[in-house]
């Protein structure tokens, strides 16, 4: 049933996903109340046998997608249109699941229904809801700690959020879909633009359609978990997407529109002016200057005019750091910074909490000396600036004071289109297959879900080194239709064809 072909891996795949979703009706995310008794919890039995169903069905489609993957790059003739097919089979169960791997919908649901209020959501958290109101079952649901926590999200999401409230009267399984249909948008755009950066770049766009749209990492926590990160990506690709074709105004606005859904997505704007730059014509000093500033300024116009559009005001500038303020085992400066602060503790009886933030300012300054590094790389042409990008968003999620698993599809979105068969494509690979297992359908992180997510990167590493990963050695491009390749600038990423990058 299960044949080593495209038709088997994606039938492999789609009864992975049919059996997530299966278990997520009793182990997902549930709302705390459910007024249409449609979502509402079955028993502690019942919840077990759906949670090890649910990982059951994420470990096939790990599989699936790690097989699938090998057959592009040893050349099965799967073109554009049979991966679509395949992010159809794999994502269509997922449409009508609950919540799934996260509580963040119902947020997202609650900062809708608090805008409607009329309440300043970057003052206040989703506890200020009228408990009788239209977003009091979404408040409810929301987790322990976000419910006092002001919105770091801008105010494009916000509209959007509060739109769905308003449109579903607040009511939760029609509030998720309308969510989880944005989060299916957000989804198509990422597609497009990888589609369009790859061809740029002379990729195989079946490639980098696999990491970047049926990695599981991006089913179970955009399509799944619905978070916003993915329309961020989306926006932000598709910006990029114009600012190669030559279209830097249009490319920095929508940039612009992603920071109004998410902060990080400015890092785009650098690379965008290093584009820029290259393409000015007249003396050094206009070019440097027109790529400096020129992309900064549009997004900026735009963020002012998207601010003052949705009447939330301004508040999102002075809420982008809440999100650090809660610990997360993923982030590697939180949890030196929290050691070494109950190192000096012990010994000293000094506070640990200003150890652990001076650590994580140290990280996030490290972040900004790895970006600036790449960006002048790029300046030089000794990267390519879209593949830098790729690689500066990955260096601001290693070092940021908070980390999330999905936080690492910021940066594989771009990689997938610059250097899917390349050292950067290995390693998002193994991390994206192995920080699935991190969390559960419920959205908790307990401990196994570390050993589990550890197993699966072991796996993944020792696949890649022993040959049997997604991309062996010197593959040919696959699909119907080949590009000619231009040559790449010095020290661009390649297409691998020497040993595995985890062998070295």
């Amino acid at each position: 049933m299960w044949s080593s072909s495209v038709d088997g891996y994606r039938r492999l795949g789609a009864a992975g996903s049919v059996a997530v979703a299966a278990g997520g009706w009793a182990a997902g995310t549930l709302p705390a109340r459910d007024p249409w008794g449609i979502w509402v919890p079955h028993g502690s039995a019942a919840t077990v046998a759906a949670a090890v169903l649910a990982y059951a069905g994420l470990t096939l489609l790990v599989v699936a997608w790690w097989r699938y993957g090998r057959l592009i790059a040893e050349g099965a003739r799967t073109g554009v249109r049979d991966t679509l097919v395949t992010l159809g089979w794999w994502a269509g169960p997922l449409l009508l699941a609950p919540p799934l791997y996260s509580a963040d919908v119902y947020s997202y649901i609650a900062q809708g229904a608090m805008v409607l209020e009329g309440h300043d959501v970057y003052s206040a958290g989703p506890s200020v809801l009228d408990p009788q109101g239209i977003g009091a079952d979404a408040a409810a649901s929301v987790g322990g700690h976000w419910r006092d926590t002001p919105a770091p999200y801008g105010p494009v999401f916000l509209v959007l959020a509060q739109a769905v409230t308003w449109v579903t009267g607040g009511r939760i399984v029609p509030a998720v879909i309308g969510m989880r249909l944005i989060a299916v948008a957000a989804v198509v755009l990422i597609v497009w633009a990888v589609r369009h950066l790859a061809r740029h770049g002379g990729r195989s766009e079946p490639g980098a359609l696999w990491l970047a749209a049926l990695n599981p990492l991006l089913l179970t926590h955009v399509v799944g978990g619905m978070h916003n990160d993915g329309l961020m990506a989306g926006l932000m690709l598709a910006g990029v997407v114009w600012a190669v074709r030559g279209r830097w105004l249009a490319g920095s606005a929508l940039v612009g529109l992603a920071m109004m859904i998410k902060s990080p997505a400015a890092l785009a704007l650098l690379f965008i002016g290093v584009l820029v730059g290259r393409a000015a014509d007249g003396p050094l000093v206009r070019r440097v200057a027109k790529g400096l500033f020129g992309p900064g300024l549009v997004a900026g116009a735009v963020a002012v005019v998207a601010t003052v559009a949705g009447g939330t005001g301004f508040g999102w500038l002075g809420t982008q750091s809440v999100a650090g303020t809660i610990h997360t085992a993923l982030s590697v400066t939180s949890d030196v910074g929290l050691a070494l602060g109950e190192l000096l503790r012990l010994l000293l009886g000094a506070d640990p909490a200003p150890v652990k933030s001076a650590v994580q300012n140290l990280g996030l300054a490290a972040a900004l000396a790895l970006i600036g590094y790449l960006a002048w790389r790029a300046v030089r042409s000794r990267t390519e600036p879209v593949h830098a990008l790729g690689l500066g968003l990955l260096a601001l999620v290693a070092l940021s004071p908070m980390v999330q698993p999905w936080y690492l599809l910021w940066g594989t979105v771009v990689i997938a289109a610059t250097d899917r068969d390349g050292r950067a494509g290995r390693i998002v690979t193994v991390l994206c297959a192995a920080l699935v297992y991190e969390t559960q359908p419920s959205g908790h992180t307990p401990a196994y879900g570390f050993v589990l997510a550890g197993l699966a990167g072991l796996a993944g590493a020792l696949l890649m080194r022993r040959g049997a990963a997604a991309f062996p050695p010197r593959a040919p491009v696959p699909g119907p239709r080949r590009e000619r390749r231009e040559p790449a600038a010095e020290g661009a990423a390649e297409p691998f064809s020497g040993p595995g990058p985890l062998s070295r």
